[in-house]
């Protein structure tokens, strides 16, 4: 469809002296071909945002944090709950290492920030780590 300035305006009841936005509607110039100068047409583009990359937060075994405060940490700053840090924790305790949840990079430099704050305030030094997934 081709629309001039007066038409497009006319049809999105827009007032002389009133602020116009185009950008969400994309805009080319084309000349009509017999020298009646440019007009506009109107080609719908829908932008798709990319999605953010995404990291894995994953606690480290240590030989003195306890499987508790493990569980309590999951349960406060992940919101798992008691089934799903129970199951964790015993991931980390036998293999060395668990995936506490996948989150955007500034959520999960958060999340790993607030363990080593809780850790270190309790007395535990529990790893807390995240890469992209």
């Amino acid at each position: 469809m081709i629309y001039s300035l007066r038409d497009l305006f006319r049809e999105k009841n827009v007032e002389f002296g009133q602020e116009v936005n185009f950008s969400v509607i994309k805009m080319e110039q084309e000349n009509d071909g017999e020298g009646q100068g440019d007009v506009l047409t109107k080609n719908p583009v829908k932008l798709q945002p990319k999605k953010p990359k995404l990291f894995k937060v994953l606690l480290h075994n240590d030989d003195y944090t306890t499987m508790e405060f493990v569980i309590y940490v999951l349960q406060s700053c992940f919101s798992k709950t008691l089934e799903e840090a129970q199951e964790i924790m015993l991931k980390v305790h036998h293999s060395g290492v668990g995936v506490c949840g996948v989150y955007t990079h500034e959520i999960a430099e958060s999340k790993t920030a607030k363990v080593h704050q809780m850790s270190k305030k309790n007395g535990h030094p529990l790893r807390c780590t995240f890469e992209p997934e």
